[in-house]
């Protein structure tokens, strides 16, 4: 019989490997994520590392392998059930712009393009950013996002992607914010939302101290890669 007390799988990669212009990008990469909590890819930084969080999002298509996100294979079907952020290349906020800005536009995005929405309020700052931020002070509508605390600027950014409440949430490298004791902070907040959502980010030394899951990555920097090409020679 099966064991009805495993947890559900939420991520399944097998083979999983990315191309570029200048050659292979990270892999191949196996990967058993369950639903539900905190999993961190522990991995060193670079653009492989990059590209399997925006694969496991669906905003990239894997050149080979197979990619299961709650059962969903097509690119397309994972995109729409995922949320990421953190991630320069695609989530970066323009620092003269406000928190205000940023949530307006947030907003409008969202709705239905016959609704009018007017500029963000107090209101909306507690609906959008409470869920991320949590007991921590929200960010001032007035406040510039050069102005936020790495911290606060990251959680934001989460925010901002995460007003869908999609079942998997994926968060760029926990080295963007580099206080210790503001990184604990950002990996508490993680694991609060880990109890509703599906929770995938990365580090280059994992995390202690909190109740996540840590999986290291391996054929994800040029230096593996080369290695591995040199040992298939």
């Amino acid at each position: 019989m099966p064991d009805s007390s495993a947890p559900d799988v939420a991520v399944t990669a097998r083979a999983i490997t990315m191309r570029g212009p200048w050659g292979p990008v990270y892999g191949p990469v196996d990967l058993d994520i369950a639903a539900g909590g905190v999993t961190v890819l522990v991995c060193p930084p670079g653009s492989g590392r990059t590209a399997l969080l925006m694969t496991l999002a669906g905003r990239m298509r894997p050149a080979s392998g197979s990619l299961s996100v709650f059962g969903r294979t097509r690119v397309h079907d994972i995109f729409a059930h995922a949320a990421l952020a953190g991630i320069d290349e695609l989530d970066t906020v323009a620092e003269s712009v406000t928190v205000r800005d940023l949530i307006t536009e947030q907003l409008r995005w969202d709705a239905d393009w016959y609704k009018l929405i007017r500029r963000a309020g107090e209101d909306d700052v507690a609906r959008v950013c409470g869920p991320v931020f949590g007991d921590l002070p929200l960010p001032p509508l007035s406040e510039y996002v050069e102005e936020l605390t790495e911290l606060d600027g990251l959680l934001l950014r989460i925010a901002l992607a995460n007003t869908g409440r999609p079942p998997l949430l994926v968060v760029g490298n926990l080295e963007q914010v580099t206080s210790d004791p503001e990184r604990d902070l950002l990996v508490s907040r993680l694991v609060e939302l880990g109890r509703e959502q599906t929770v995938v980010t990365a580090g280059v030394n994992g995390v202690s101290d909190h109740p996540v899951v840590q999986i290291e990555v391996e054929n994800t920097t040029r230096a593996e890669l080369a290695n591995q090409q040199k040992g298939g020679a």
